[in-house]
């Protein structure tokens, strides 16, 4: 039998945090840039859709005239907002443009130099700007790894994010670069202690939204108290299933959803278990493989296909 002690964050803080799930997409756009609706109108479809919150990340670059949208007006008693941004700067590898999403971002917070999408006009370095974010108090996530093409030396120079997008509805329903778990999953392999989320990257141009959300568990709908659960990974994300919860029992792990077809446990190198059936609810799975990798991540799937995914749970 597998002892362990868990030390510090441990990857379950979903399950065991005090208070109630709360649904977010954390990277949406309006037409204070790219986007089709207004502010307004970006905010009563997600708090028409069941939605409890969101952050409204326009791009922050010069053309758009920097915007970080001020939401507040817009929220309610059972619907709130937390502002945020989607920030550009400096160069991948590939010459790409740097994409960042920042939430919780102050209205003060000091503009990078980006007047467009040009990579060779933003002079600031992602690492930089990244950490002026996290500096600022935002949950700073790196955007759609697989979209443009990001490397894994590319994510490594990011120290400053708190989490990877492993699923952007918009890039997915675009042009099926949606998944962002290859890059999550090197850099935890490397001991970096990240959370990854789902979002829609939604512009409302095609059906690109309700696609990918967070369930962040927090004591009240406050922003403050929603952007503090994020930075403490209690959270997991989803496009329809719903994970009850994630204990580690002895030698297993043991997961508790909605009723899935697919339960699986992935960690480090090509570690993984799963299990398949119809209509799983609660499900153990070994934990002996993860052991010496230091982690695993648990991922759901229901008939339709749709996933959800816990952050990484770390085994120390």
């Amino acid at each position: 039998m597998i002892r362990m002690k868990l030390m510090g964050p441990t990857g379950l803080e979903a399950f065991t945090a005090p208070g109630k799930f709360y649904r977010g997409n954390l990277h949406t756009h309006s037409t204070l840039s790219d986007g089709v609706l207004s502010p307004e109108d970006v905010c009563r479809r997600y708090a028409a859709e069941g939605y409890d919150f969101i952050s409204l990340t326009d791009h922050l670059v010069g053309i758009h005239n920097y915007p970080i949208a001020s939401t507040e007006a817009y929220r309610t008693e059972t619907f709130t907002t937390i502002l945020g941004a989607e920030m550009h700067t400096g160069q991948l590898g590939n010459g790409e443009i740097w994409h960042m999403v920042a939430v919780g971002l102050p209205q003060d917070f000091e503009r990078p130099v980006a007047p467009d999408f040009d990579s060779t006009k933003a002079p600031e370095s992602a690492a930089s700007l990244a950490q002026r974010c996290r500096d600022a108090g935002a949950f700073v996530v790196i955007a759609h790894p697989q979209w443009f093409n990001m490397t894994l030396d590319d994510a490594r120079r990011i120290e400053a994010a708190h989490a990877v997008e492993i699923y952007n509805h918009g890039c997915e329903i675009e042009c099926t670069r949606g998944d962002g778990t290859a890059i999550l999953d090197q850099l935890l392999s490397e001991g970096r202690r990240l959370t990854g989320c789902a979002t829609d990257d939604a512009h409302f141009k095609g059906p690109d939204h309700f696609g990918g959300w967070v369930m962040v568990k927090s004591e009240s709908l406050a922003p403050d108290a929603l952007l503090e659960a994020l930075k403490a990974g209690a959270y997991y994300s989803s496009q329809g299933p719903r994970i009850h919860g994630v204990r580690l029992i002895d030698d297993h792990v043991e997961v508790s959803c909605s009723p899935a077809t697919r339960i699986a446990a992935l960690g480090y190198r090509a570690r993984a278990r799963f299990t398949y059936g119809s209509c799983m609810s609660l499900e153990r799975l070994p934990l002996a493989p993860f052991v010496d990798g230091g982690w695993l991540r648990v991922v759901i799937a229901d008939a339709f296909g749709r996933k959800a995914w816990s952050n990484p749970i770390w085994l120390d």
